[in-house]
């Protein structure tokens, strides 16, 4: 197995229950040839000096206390390997999610959520057996042979020999057959990942698929997904298996090599009893740590498959620019949003933003509109600091992006998309999540104000309801009007409106075109849109067409130009 620095590196944090396990084992190891010894002792007194039991009685105390000693440093030992493998797991689980939180949405829309989620629960789960298992028995198998040759070497020189040679058999054939193994579990894992991402793929578009008429398609997909798996899986074992029947048999010939030539010379008496009765005992344990070494060797390969995937999610780096942390929060009243010769671009292709430039006033309402990949997206993820500009500065109040932390900045930020995302928990929980320490009289003030009260309460626990994974349980509507109500709640001084007024029917268009008016009063509001009902609010019309600013004015002196705004309003109008 290939040593990962990186892994290693885990194991700063629990060095201590990692050398305690090592000690342990390594204690356990001397208590082994303690009792062979004793039982040697015990064996040559009783069958060939007839001792009676007043005789060896000592002797059997001391070997029935060597026992119970093994038993409690055996038990001490698990213990202390489990809370190695439960630490460095946890601090795992810590850092990677943090790592995603801080990569933003905009890294996590290229990857595969369910490739992710994998990676996240089982992938980590799988370094339990690497840590607590694995390396352990790693320097275990390093020590005890050798310490076993120096008890040996002494009492019987030629079985000493004999260990010597065959003992590095084990570890060859171990690395012989281990990087087959490797190889073939590293597929195991990629398989794995790629059979739970298009699983819950599969999961997610259940409705698409149905309404399509493609589910059994998709039946057919995941069975050959699993049967690739299967077969995989089969290929490790059959290597695993052909790994055990090798090591056992490299075992089994030395610990018979030594019976032979200790029988033949206690035959002939060239040997005495004692000493070859405690060289025979000791032989198998001389091997056990290296069998169990080659069996714990294919319990953490699957963790090794997974770390490289873990550590190339930590090492990720999305070009984030650091920020220079200022002494306190940043607290603007009514903050004035400038953009500055901003550029961005998605992995060094063609521009999504280009040289825009645009200032929006203290309380000032800017509409952003453009055809599809025009930027708006862009720019709203840029003033959300998901994404980090290439090229440009953009200010708030005045201050410096770069001056400031993405979680002080987005605190002045109110966010209503247009397809809100709603977490399988109570409607009050949910409007919550705006500002936590809020109360439930501010909480359902907010609904009232997002003209979302009325619906809730006619839901059956009203604001206590369950409303499912993505808000399933209501309607488009109702959904963004609970996202209205976050934003009442969290009362920021910048809004952002990502087409909030989309896909709805009049009735409702009109309740959330009501309670934008009132929810836009005395901030700083960016309305990205493309219905002219909704552009028309503002008091500036910025026009995007392939990254750069096509225009910037209001609604009716756009008009009057007939350019890129005027023929974007034509097509609508006809559409």
């Amino acid at each position: 197995m290939k040593f990962d620095k990186r892994l290693l590196a885990q194991l700063n944090n629990v060095r201590i229950f990692f050398v305690f396990t090592i000690l342990c084992g390594f204690v356990i190891g001397i208590l082994t040839m303690a009792q062979a010894y004793t039982l040697s002792q015990i064996i040559a007194q009783v069958f060939l000096q007839h001792a009676t039991l007043d005789r060896v009685w000592n002797a059997m105390l001391v070997l029935l206390s060597i026992i119970i000693v093994r038993a409690i440093l055996a038990w001490a030992s698990e213990v202390s390997a489990f809370q190695i493998a439960v630490r460095i797991k946890t601090d795992l689980r810590e850092r990677m999610f943090k790592q995603l939180l801080q990569l933003s949405p905009a890294y996590a829309r290229g990857e595969r959520t369910g490739e992710l989620s994998h990676t996240l629960t089982e992938g980590i789960e799988a370094l339990d057996a690497y840590f607590s298992q694995y390396l352990p028995q790693l320097v275990l198998a390093a020590l005890l042979p050798f310490a076993i040759l120096l008890f040996v070497f002494p009492l019987d020189w030629l079985s000493g020999i004999v260990l010597f040679f065959t003992g590095p058999l084990i570890p060859i054939f171990m690395m012989l057959i281990g990087s087959a193994a490797d190889m073939l579990t590293r597929k195991q894992y990629s398989q794995l990942s790629l059979m739970s991402a298009h699983f819950l793929d599969v999961l997610q578009g259940l409705t698409t698929l149905k309404i399509f008429g493609r589910s059994r398609e998709q039946i057919e997909t995941i069975a050959r997904v699993s049967h690739q798996f299967r077969d995989t899986t089969l290929s490790v074992l059959r290597v695993a298996f052909l790994s055990a029947f090798a090591l056992e048999m490299i075992a089994t010939i030395g610990t018979a090599i030594v019976a032979v030539q200790v029988g033949l010379r206690l035959l002939y008496d060239q040997l005495d009893f004692e000493r070859a009765f405690f060289v025979l005992v000791l032989a198998p344990d001389f091997y056990l740590p290296l069998r169990l070494l080659g069996t714990r060797f294919h319990a953490g390969m699957s963790g090794v498959a997974a770390a490289a995937r873990i550590f190339e999610i930590l090492e990720t780096n999305d070009g984030r620019r650091k920020t220079r942390a200022m002494p306190s929060p940043l607290v603007i009243h009514l903050p004035s949003i400038v953009f500055k010769d901003v550029h961005y671009s998605y992995d060094g292709t063609r521009p999504a933003v280009n040289g825009v430039s645009f200032t929006i006033e203290p309380g000032q309402r800017v509409a952003l509109v453009g055809h599809t990949g025009a930027g708006k997206s862009t720019i709203v993820h840029l003033l959300m600091r998901f994404i980090e500009p290439t090229h440009g500065e953009i200010f708030c109040g005045g201050i410096s992006s770069r001056e400031v932390s993405p979680e002080a900045w987005r605190a002045q930020i109110a966010w209503v998309p247009q397809l809100p995302y709603l977490f399988n928990d109570s409607i009050a929980n949910n409007i919550r999540l705006a500002r936590p320490e809020a109360t439930m009289d501010q909480v359902i003030h907010a609904a009232q104000l997002a003209h979302a009260d009325d619906f809730i309460r006619g839901l059956p626990q009203a604001y206590d309801t369950i409303i499912g994974e993505r808000g399933a349980r209501l309607s488009g509507g109702q959904a963004q009007r609970l996202a209205l109500a976050r934003a009442f709640l969290k009362d920021a001084p910048i809004l952002i409106l990502d087409e909030p007024t989309s896909n709805l029917d009049v009735e409702t268009e009109e309740l959330i075109q009501d309670s934008m008016e009132r929810l836009m009063q005395n901030k700083t509001a960016l309305i990205v849109t493309h219905r002219l009902n909704t552009a028309i609010l503002a008091n500036q019309i910025i026009v995007l067409k392939e990254g750069c600013i096509a225009e910037i004015g209001t609604h009716a002196t756009l008009m009057e130009r007939r350019g890129a705004y005027f023929r974007l309003v034509m097509v609508k109008e006809n559409a």
